[in-house]
């Protein structure tokens, strides 16, 4: 089949736009969060893990790390066990946790994992207990109001935030020519099992790995302005006035401080990106417009 003059020349083009990001980042590390509505469709699904592979092909070593939220909320409503959130974090007793841990440990990350190998990857499925890769203690969660002399503890089960990354067993893996897939499971000192946002174990781990991009996929175009125009291009003192003027505010702070944090602590640049446009992430890598917020350090 011969392309059209058109086609060619769109061909050409993509490439030749594409060709200078390639080689800025050949050797370097990306750490992407996928989940939400990335996961749903099985076309979205399929272009991600040709995303990865082809990112693999050119010389750019991807870190996945994955959520699961609603597969969980599933399981757990077909077993007539009660999901329960405090601000907007899953309570995590026992029974929770080993669906958490099936889910996430094992029908997820083993379908991510076959997909990305389906399409030619060497992917290989983690949790954070393999190896202690991560290693986690309890989050405390408190609750003040203005009718109270102190906070009032919340004890939510197991959910945790990250202590600590095993960075050699991802400089292992990544050298091996290997794709790590990360369930969002950590490890506590007496073995416990606990269950962590998958946005904060993303940033976490890229901070530890010194990686070049954090990718956050989400189901929204990036961050907004008040007029509901996406903002890019900010810098980390930009991003801090937006939270302090209400341009940001509730569900999307949080995935704003992972990013914040991440950047702050040597990650090079953080992108907030819609993982419902096909190939999100290397439309966000490999061209001039991009597809989402980038923050960076930078003034």
């Amino acid at each position: 089949m011969t392309l059209s003059h058109d086609a060619a020349s769109r061909f050409a083009q993509v490439l030749s736009e594409a060709l200078p990001y390639i080689n800025r980042f050949v050797g370097k590390t990306l750490v992407i969060k996928y989940g939400g509505n990335a996961m749903e469709s099985d076309e979205l699904k399929t272009g991600f893990a040709r995303d990865i592979v082809l990112m693999k092909a050119v010389g750019i070593n991807p870190v996945v790390v994955h959520g699961g939220g609603p597969q969980i909320g599933d399981l757990l409503k077909r077993l007539n066990i009660e999901s329960r959130f405090v601000d907007g974090m899953r309570v995590t007793d026992g029974q929770t946790m080993d669906v958490v841990e099936m889910v996430l440990g094992g029908q997820v990350n083993k379908d991510i994992v076959n997909l990305i190998n389906q399409h030619g990857g060497q992917a290989i499925g983690l949790t954070g207990k393999d190896a202690r890769l991560i290693r986690a203690r309890k989050l405390q969660v408190t609750r003040q109001t203005p009718e109270m002399t102190q906070p009032e503890i919340i004890d939510i089960g197991q959910v945790g935030e990250v202590a600590s990354v095993n960075t050699e067993l991802l400089d292992m893996l990544v050298r091996g020519n290997f794709i790590p897939v990360i369930a969002p499971i950590g490890v506590g000192p007496d073995g416990e099992s606990y269950n962590i946002n998958a946005d904060l174990v993303a940033g976490k781990v890229a901070e530890a790995i010194k990686a070049e991009k954090l990718m956050l996929l989400t189901n929204i175009a990036g961050l907004m302005d008040k007029e509901g125009k996406v903002l890019t291009g900010l810098s980390t003192a930009q991003v801090d006035a937006l939270i302090a003027d209400g341009t940001i505010y509730g569900g999307m702070l949080p995935k704003i401080r992972c990013a914040l944090e991440a950047v702050q602590g040597g990650v090079t640049s953080a992108h907030i990106i819609d993982g419902r446009v096909p190939n999100a992430v290397l439309l966000e890598i490999f061209t001039d417009t991009g597809v989402g917020t980038l923050i960076t350090n930078k003034a």
